[in-house]
């Protein structure tokens, strides 16, 4: 063998070696089955190990606290602005440049410090009942709040922060006093007591118990792989409105580097990795959400409900007008 094939050969295995032992930790908000087959994909690219912890967002925030300069995590994955809006003002992410996130992430769907960037995108919208209403009896999220819907209008409750991001985006939208008042008119719509989550809402409206409700799509499509004949569809509302904030009101699930990480370029790796052509189908696929890259199609049950505007309102607001929401449904008697 020549010396200098010995040295490439030598070279080549030096590179698989570190690939191989480089790692990258990720703490995540998202489920295991969710994010796994993302993680063994990109081993399988790469050659990087990715070490992952699940849990719910608050206790890992808490975590991430508390282990300060010594924690092992990388990368913060987790759903909602609210929550990765918090995890910033709390000092627990660090701001990165990449044109590779710049370009696939959608600045309204991003951090405008670039500490973190929407990885896939959630639209909360309307689901009604198709025996009891025709879409040209709905139009907007605010007209909801019309005594026309008294008795027919079912929530999920104001506890979970997907309510309250909606709400926080509102008031960026419409102003505290006006956002409220659609709050009130919405309690007063209420049919029942809201629901513990999105799909008893869906559930409620499919059986009848009320005609209307404002959910996460995939909630809405989990229920129809299972119940193709459900009585219910999605309406997207806000879509006539002349202003530049009109639109369905969107929500994200991503991902920051962490301030303290041990391998920040790995984990930066990693999040563009998630935002590429490749990998976005498998993000989104997986829980039925939209690709937050704009140039990917979303799976084929999702492409069947349609296209639609998105509300450009950065999503930052759901964070930052967090406390201001959950103090107004508070008032609305929004339980």
């Amino acid at each position: 063998m020549k010396l200098n094939q010995l040295i490439a050969m030598l070279a080549l295995a030096a590179c698989a070696a570190t690939a191989l032992a480089e790692e990258v930790v990720v703490y995540s908000a998202r489920n295991e089955q969710l994010i796994k087959p993302l993680f063994d994909a990109y081993t399988r690219d790469t050659g990087v190990q990715i070490k992952f912890i699940t849990g719910s967002e608050g206790p890992l925030m808490e975590r991430l606290k508390a282990e300060g300069q010594n924690t092992p995590a990388d990368l913060l994955l987790t759903v909602d602005a609210g929550n990765l809006w918090q995890a910033s003002q709390e000092g627990l992410l660090r701001p990165i440049q990449s044109k590779i996130l710049q370009d696939n992430v959608p600045a309204h769907l991003r951090d405008p410090n670039n500490e973190w960037f929407g990885l896939s995108v959630r639209a909360r919208t309307l689901v009604y009942n198709t025996g009891k209403v025709k879409p040209s009896d709905l139009s907007t999220y605010e007209h909801l709040a019309d005594p026309k819907w008294k008795g027919r209008l079912c929530l999920r409750s104001s506890k979970k922060v997907y309510n309250q991001s909606l709400v926080a985006m509102m008031i960026t939208e419409y102003g505290e006093a006006k956002a409220e008042a659609i709050v009130k008119g919405w309690v007063n719509n209420l049919a029942t007591l809201p629901f513990p989550d999105d799909t008893k809402a869906i559930e409620a409206v499919a059986n009848g118990q009320c005609d209307v409700t404002v959910v996460n799509t995939y909630y809405f499509g989990r229920l129809i792989e299972k119940s193709p004949m459900l009585a219910a569809a999605i309406f997207w509302p806000n879509q006539k409105l002349s202003s530049k904030d009109a639109g369905v009101h969107v929500n994200v699930s991503g991902a920051g580097v962490t301030r303290h990480a041990k391998n920040p370029a790995g984990a930066q790796k990693l999040m563009e990795w998630l935002s590429s052509d490749k990998a976005q189908n498998l993000y989104a696929d997986k829980n039925l959400e939209y690709p937050v890259n704009p140039r990917i199609r979303p799976d084929s049950i999702v492409a069947g409900w349609g296209d639609f505007k998105q509300s450009l309102i950065n999503v930052k607001e759901a964070g930052s007008k967090q406390v201001q929401a959950v103090k107004l449904m508070d008032r609305a008697g929004y339980k």
